[in-house]
């Protein structure tokens, strides 16, 4: 690679060089003073967010073609950046109650980052799968990362094994549609697709294996399955991080695997998209009805908001793609600030059951207060940025001929109100057993109000995302 383009992908390099920092002063710092090591990366991520906005306005593809540099990539770069640092802010204290293996989770952490980074920029099928590899392995890692809690080691054993039967159904999607075209290039599969012409039976099923494997990353029903189990048993940063980053990894991996390959198939897997998205929306918000564990409730709520995403998808045109990068960045809020409640009462309290939650805003009003704002967002109550955010899918699809699609997400929506608001009510209005005060850090208190700010200000002003999310939408499709 020439000099040249080794610039270009100068926020990988800094992600990567972070990494192995980490590694080498992990090594060298006493055992007793590594929780340290959290607020670095915190910083580190920090200053290479700031350096991408640089990268703004580039659009071009290095590598003959293999990796893109562009607006859409680099939207979703700081998404990932965000979400590691929101999640490294705070997980500091509560990982250092985990006791081993400290600065390990913080290296993963990074490494997980630099897997969806590379991941958004694929512009061929070998780079894709590497990303999308190293993404997963590390999420592996930290899944199971308490390795005395059985419920963490049951969720990394069940990951392991489905995350693999999932990869290898992608792979074989992959290699037969490689086999049809004859390259792994995005671009030139749809080149030589527009060339024969024909429509061939092993590309469509090559294109369902795609969407199957592609559906487990994101939670989609009927690929669901883990989701519960593992956001459940996984340490809740680790959850967190996997329910915001590798989602939105993986639908810049499909947004630019479907519209650029595949265009002339556009309306057979519209129609597959469509499906899926109805089902995700209503299997997740209907199951999530009944849950008593929050870390549950907030997986099946996962589901449903991936659902949600699906339908910017389905629209295949520049509204949709801005709706699904706008929603996907203002989702990283609304859920890292959920988890981080989550989180810091199960550190006090031990519990992750909702009943458990009476008289939260007595005892912690801020833990309160940040968990509604969240959870109303997601259900698209304005005037939070859930709203907005639903606003730009559902009318991405009107006149698409998805009417019924909307009215679908908009019942859906009303209903997960439902469950929401149970959270909220036993939160504010039931009696706490106990009292006392509970202690947040102030790295978890830092994220809390972030989190929270922003999450009304996207709501109440928009336009700033909005612009952002656009332009990367307009780079995805001129590319295209």
């Amino acid at each position: 690679m020439e000099l040249s383009n080794l610039s270009l992908i100068t926020i990988e390099i800094a992600t990567a060089l972070l990494a192995m920092a980490i590694v080498v002063i992990g090594l060298l710092v006493p055992k007793e003073q590594k929780y340290g090591l959290g607020y670095l990366v915190t910083i580190g991520l920090t200053g290479i967010l700031f350096l991408s906005f640089g990268f703004y306005g580039i659009n071009t593809r290095i590598v003959q073609g293999m990796y893109y540099v562009d607006d859409f990539s680099i939207f979703f770069k700081q998404l990932f950046l965000i979400a590691g640092i929101l999640v490294s802010l705070s997980a500091t204290l509560y990982v250092k109650k985990i006791g081993t293996n400290y600065g390990e989770f913080f290296i993963m952490l990074v490494f997980a980052t630099l897997g969806m980074m590379i991941l958004s920029s694929a512009g061929d099928f070998i780079t894709l799968y590497l990303a999308l590899e190293l993404m997963t392995i590390t999420f592996y890692i930290l899944t199971g990362f308490k390795k005395g809690d059985s419920k963490s080691v049951e969720a990394g054993v069940k990951y392991l094994l489905l995350g693999a039967m999932s990869s290898g159904v992608l792979l074989y999607g992959l290699s037969l549609v490689y086999g049809f075209t004859g390259t792994t290039v995005i671009l030139d599969v749809a080149a030589r697709i527009k060339a024969t012409g024909a429509m061939s039976p092993a590309l469509v099923v090559g294109l369902v294996f795609l969407i199957g494997g592609f559906g487990f990353k994101i939670s989609a029903v009927p690929f669901q399955m883990w989701s519960p189990d593992v956001y459940e048993g996984a340490p809740t940063p680790v959850t967190a991080f996997l329910a915001v980053g590798s989602k939105a990894a993986a639908f810049a991996a499909i947004v630019r695997v479907f519209l650029g390959a595949f265009p002339d198939y556009q309306a057979q897997w519209k129609v597959l998209f469509a499906a899926l998205a109805a089902l995700t929306i209503i299997v997740g918000n209907l199951v999530a009805i009944p849950q008593t564990n929050i870390k549950r409730m907030l997986a099946y709520s996962s589901i449903a908001q991936a659902g949600y995403i699906m339908t910017g998808i389905v629209a295949a045109s520049t509204a949709g793609i801005k709706g699904v990068a706008f929603y996907g960045m203002l989702y990283v809020f609304a859920t890292v600030g959920a988890f981080t409640v989550v989180m810091n009462f199960s550190a006090n309290t031990g519990s992750d059951e909702i009943k458990d939650y009476a008289g939260l805003a007595q005892r912690s009003p801020l833990m309160a207060v940040v968990l509604t704002v969240s959870l109303l967002s997601m259900a698209g109550i304005p005037p939070l940025a859930g709203f907005a955010g639903k606003f730009y899918l559902f009318s991405s699809i009107v006149n698409e001929g998805y009417l019924w699609l909307v009215i679908i997400g908009l019942l859906m929506s009303m209903a997960s109100v439902y469950y929401y608001l149970s959270v909220v009510k036993v939160m504010f209005m039931a009696d706490p057993a106990d009292n006392s005060p509970l202690v947040v850090p102030a790295g978890a208190k830092a994220s809390l109000l972030i989190t929270m700010i922003l999450t009304v200000f996207l709501g109440i002003y928009p336009e700033p995302l909005s612009v952002l999310a656009n332009t990367a939408a307009k780079a995805l499709m001129l590319v295209n």
